[in-house]
């Protein structure tokens, strides 16, 4: 894999990341900086904002890269497992230990083990965790032997851990242990200006080739920009995937994206907004050009000429402005000869 840079992705599934908005780059200018450690590294995001793909950037970038890269899922442990899925275990230590299996840890020797939803991870796994990370040791199931933990630890979280150690749900001094660098990636929402940049990426990335080039519509466009994403980077490239097998030409429309008419109505709500704004332009516009029109046959007693030098404008110019605003110089002179 290339070291991640502004241009390169930013989905779990995508071996690159894409984007250039500032919140993105001061999340990933430190991939490189923290693959250089042996510490552990907590990677925290809304999901799908590319938790995954970040860990394996720093794993890639380190002096890890030749070894193996494990990924797993806390959420996915079972409680009464916990011990055989972490430290493996040799035949015969239970009744249907019929072969010697490996655990997580020992599958990641040499390499990366990868701790995904981290906030999910049960109680008793939390302290058989905490034992490796400050010991470096952990010993197989129906083993007498203690072998030494040759991983680098990474992990992710959706939620706020900090706050999780602050109610008594998460284990302060594993947060700690794991929590040496970390790396907040910035929901999809607060990189808009990545919004169109990454649904080109994902259209050609899926676009099958017998498709040719395909182009996402303005008004596609229009409805990316004004959808909330929720499930961040990952809905978007599901959505271009969509998008691109019910389009019927080269041409995503709208319609083929598949999102909420939420978004239909606020799309709608927008483009009433610009309407608006284009015609209370026009509208003040048009009120100073009178207001102004008005002063200037007042201060000039009705004498087009006059009006004209001081508003810098040709006369005739000036006099198709007084057309414009139905104003008569005459109705000028004669209230001013009235007044005296």
């Amino acid at each position: 894999m290339r070291n991640p840079t502004p241009r390169d992705s930013d989905s779990p599934s995508s071996t690159r990341i894409v984007g250039h908005a500032p919140a993105l780059l001061r999340a990933i200018e430190q991939v490189p900086l923290v693959a250089g450690s042996e510490a552990a590294v907590l990677i925290s995001g809304e999901t799908g904002t590319g938790k995954e793909l970040v860990a394996s950037a720093i794993h890639s970038m380190s002096t890890r890269a030749a070894g193996p890269f494990v990924t797993v899922n806390c959420g996915s442990l079972a409680e009464n497992l916990l011990e055989d899925e972490f430290f493996g275990h040799e035949r015969g230590a239970f009744t249907s230990a019929q072969w010697e299996r490996s655990g997580v840890i020992a599958q990641a020797e040499a390499g990366t083990l990868f701790l995904d939803e981290l906030d999910t991870l049960p109680a008793k796994a939390q302290v058989t965790l905490l034992r490796v990370l400050h010991d470096k040791q952990y010993r197989v199931v129906g083993s007498s032997q203690e072998r030494h933990a040759n991983v680098r630890f990474l992990a992710a979280t959706n939620a706020p851990l900090d706050q999780l150690v602050q109610s008594g749900k998460f284990r302060a001094d594993l947060f700690y242990r794991l929590c040496v660098f970390s790396i907040h990636l910035p929901p999809l929402r607060e990189r808009n200006e990545d919004i169109v940049l990454l649904a080109e990426h994902f259209l050609a990335k899926h676009c099958p080739d017998e498709r040719g080039r395909m182009r996402l519509t303005q008004e596609a466009q229009t409805l990316l920009l004004a959808h909330d994403w929720p499930g961040n980077v990952r809905e978007l490239e599901n959505t271009i995937i969509r998008g691109i097998h019910l389009s019927r030409s080269n041409s995503v429309e709208p319609e083929a994206l598949g999102l909420s008419s939420q978004t239909d109505q606020h799309v709608q709500s927008l483009q009433a907004g610009a309407r608006s704004f284009k015609s209370l332009k026009q509208q003040a516009i048009e009120s100073f050009e009178r207001q102004y029109l008005v002063r200037l046959l007042d201060d000039s007693r009705g004498n087009v000429t006059r009006a004209a030098l001081a508003a810098g404008k040709e006369r005739r110019d000036f006099g198709k402005l007084l057309n414009k605003h139905r104003l008569d110089p005459k109705r000028f002179r004669s209230h001013l000869i009235s007044s005296k």
